[in-house]
């Protein structure tokens, strides 16, 4: 009898085993490791557009739309960041649960060309990254309740280093003379960072990496650039170089190190998580800034 009973308890054992992680997608780097922090080892995370890549310019694979049939999850910034992402979905066939990780932020507004545009890169403010995070978290304990409680364990410990972390970034940005807190960076990428901690960045490209800049648009900001004395120009990881390259060139200015505003860096590098990312960022601009 009881030999049976063990034959018969690993028989159904064995498929809830063999489930292991949950299929999630994320739709770029950042929210990538985000879900992996949090979800841990209750996830397995497929990133569509990895490390040092544009997701402004990504084209859907067939091996993206695998991945999507299969996932339980999709996370996905919202806000017009992918704009490839409904198509994409839709193509798989995928009946994944599809959550906007930026639901609830303010979003922010500007204007290009002469039009107003919702800015897609909220998570460059720390505090915009915490509700992210709680985003996150909230979807990954309702898909995987066997592993909710692991899961708001880390969440809660991942949001204490968020906020202790953009307390820090405050304080840091905030010795720095205001008159000192004005970079170029290579896309408008850092809106949120800059009024979140009062710096002022200026771009040659919009929101969007594959718009062309005009040749007035650039005359005027080599012009802004040599009269607000600013000092020092960033390439984006993600970014083509030779446009900032040569405004550095016209203005005199000198280039700094490597910014990372859409995507991480190669596991290897400085930025490969999202919290690196901010320390990296911070680091690069402040050591500029004290110039």
């Amino acid at each position: 009898m009881t030999r049976w009973f063990l034959v018969l308890f690993f028989a159904f054992a064995a498929p809830a085993q063999a489930a292991g992680p949950v299929p999630v997608v994320a739709s770029f780097s950042i929210i990538g490791d985000i879900v992996t922090q949090i979800g841990g080892d209750a996830v397995k995370v497929t990133t569509l557009v990895g490390p040092d890549a544009d997701a402004h310019a990504h084209q859907p694979s067939p091996e993206d739309a695998k991945a999507l049939a299969q996932a339980k999850l999709v996370f996905v910034n919202g806000l017009g960041f992918e704009g490839w992402m409904a198509r994409l979905i839709e193509a798989s066939g995928s009946k994944a649960v599809v959550v906007t990780v930026s639901e609830g932020i303010t979003p922010r507004r500007m204007t290009a060309d002469g039009a107003t545009a919702i800015d897609p890169h909220a998570w460059q403010n720390l505090a915009n990254g915490r509700i992210y995070a709680r985003n996150i978290a909230a979807a990954l304990e309702r898909a995987v309740p066997a592993a909710a409680a692991a899961i708001a364990q880390r969440a809660t410990a991942y949001d204490a280093a968020l906020a202790a972390q953009d307390a820090a970034t405050r304080a840091a940005l905030a010795a720095i003379p205001a008159a000192r807190r004005k970079v170029v960076t290579s896309h408008d990428a850092f809106g949120y960072f800059g009024d979140a901690y009062g710096v002022t960045f200026l771009a040659p490209v919009g929101i969007d990496t594959e718009a062309e800049p005009s040749a007035q648009g650039i005359a005027q900001l080599i012009s802004q650039i040599k009269s607000e004395g600013v000092k020092r120009l960033f390439v984006e990881n993600m970014a083509n170089g030779k446009l900032i390259a040569q405004i550095a060139k016209d203005t005199g200015a000198t280039l700094g190190g490597a910014l990372y505003s859409d995507a991480l860096s190669a596991p290897d590098g400085p930025a490969a998580s999202y919290r690196a990312m901010f320390e990296n960022n911070v680091a690069q601009l402040t050591a500029a800034m004290r110039l």
